[in-house]
């Protein structure tokens, strides 16, 4: 019998894995058992009752001995209604943004780069590596604004591909100048995507701006509206770009649950927009109270969390989290000692400030 290791000698993951994703480390998300969880950016409200069972009759009748439609026509059609899309413009569903993300990557040419203003969403730089494409950071401005030029010199130096520019902001939470935005669509041939995860929060779109500009798209999701659970996210734009994209989408990459949900959810517009515009009072009652412990300094923020600063930030990480609430730690991130919180109920912001505040006291 052939020795298959004389064959084929060296280490198995050394040999079979390509080196940028062993350099890569997993998506890690922390264990919130027990604690206000206030890491994630998640919207803290349920469904009221009635509404559940009524979701829960639907759900009986769903056909899961079946795939599911293909192209989720009928949840697809729900959402161009929802966001006034048009019918020349193309739309694209995925497993959450981070599905998105990776189908456009993966339908760009090898030789491209992928460049994104930083500090931003971490899912750009991952994915890329993760498909093989270079990635390049370009450094945010002062007080986190978008500068356009030095965008712009970047994508000189390099072949981009895409430009994913995150409107709001993660983790900074502020919204980028329109003006600087559309100096870099006008200013590239790459594909610029505005990603409008926090709109529901911010309010301000380029949606409705797709006929402008051919190389732009504009990718939403419904996870920070309190469907995170069903992993739903779209892309939109001109439908030459749409359909290459969709080439590399996975077949049923929609399960019928989520197909079922999103429609009937999105019917419930009225709940939903009452949610969001209570996140937002909660937010500034959240960002009035941080701005008023000494030793913390908050960023303004457009979306359902607030950046903020303290000296020590890892211990006073470590000591809420052993007061009972989980926020987020930057320092992974590249921001070290800049700290993330998810606006929660007022509850939860309640208990969290408070918690906050004596980490904070002197000893």
């Amino acid at each position: 019998m052939t020795d298959v290791r004389k064959i084929n000698p060296g280490s198995g993951k050394d040999r079979l894995i390509r080196p940028e994703v062993r350099a890569l480390r997993a998506y890690e998300v922390a264990d919130a058992t027990g604690l206000i969880k206030l890491d994630a950016m998640e919207n803290p409200y349920s469904w009221p009752p009635e509404l559940v069972s009524k979701w829960q009759r639907l759900l009986a009748a769903a056909p899961i001995n079946r795939y599911p439609d293909p192209g989720a026509s009928v949840l697809r059609q729900v959402l161009r209604r929802r966001i006034g899309l048009a019918d020349e413009f193309g739309l694209l569903l995925g497993n959450g943004s981070d599905e998105i993300i990776q189908m456009l990557l993966l339908a760009l040419d090898r030789d491209c780069a992928v460049i994104a203003p930083t500090p931003t969403f971490v899912m750009y730089e991952m994915s890329a590596k993760t498909v093989g494409l270079p990635y390049v950071g370009v450094p945010l401005g002062p007080e986190f604004v978008l500068d356009a030029e030095r965008l712009l010199e970047a994508a000189a130096t390099v072949r981009p591909g895409v430009i994913f520019i995150a409107y709001p902001n993660n983790p900074t939470g502020n919204l980028f100048s329109t003006k600087e935005i559309e100096r870099v669509i006008r200013g590239t041939d790459a594909l610029v995507v505005v990603d409008e995860a926090y709109f529901p929060f911010a309010g301000s779109t380029f949606m409705d701006r797709l006929q402008e500009f051919e190389n732009l798209l504009v990718m939403r999701t419904l996870s920070k509206e309190g469907l995170a659970g069903l992993r739903l996210g779209f892309i939109a734009g001109h439908r030459s770009w749409i359909d290459e994209i969709d080439k590399v989408r996975l077949p049923y990459n929609i399960n019928c649950v989520t197909q079922i949900t999103v429609a009937f959810a999105l019917e419930q517009s009225g709940m939903l927009a009452a949610q969001a515009e209570q996140i937002r009072a909660s937010r500034a009652r959240l960002f009035e109270g941080l701005s008023a412990i000494p030793g913390i300094r908050a960023w303004p923020s457009d979306a359902n969390f607030i950046l903020f600063r303290t000296h020590g930030a890892n211990e006073v990480f470590d000591g809420l989290r052993r007061r009972g609430v989980l926020i987020k730690n930057l320092a992974g991130s590249g921001l070290p000692g800049f700290l993330r919180v998810t606006v929660g109920t007022d509850e939860e912001n309640r208990c969290f400030l408070q918690a906050l505040r004596d980490e904070m006291a002197p000893a």
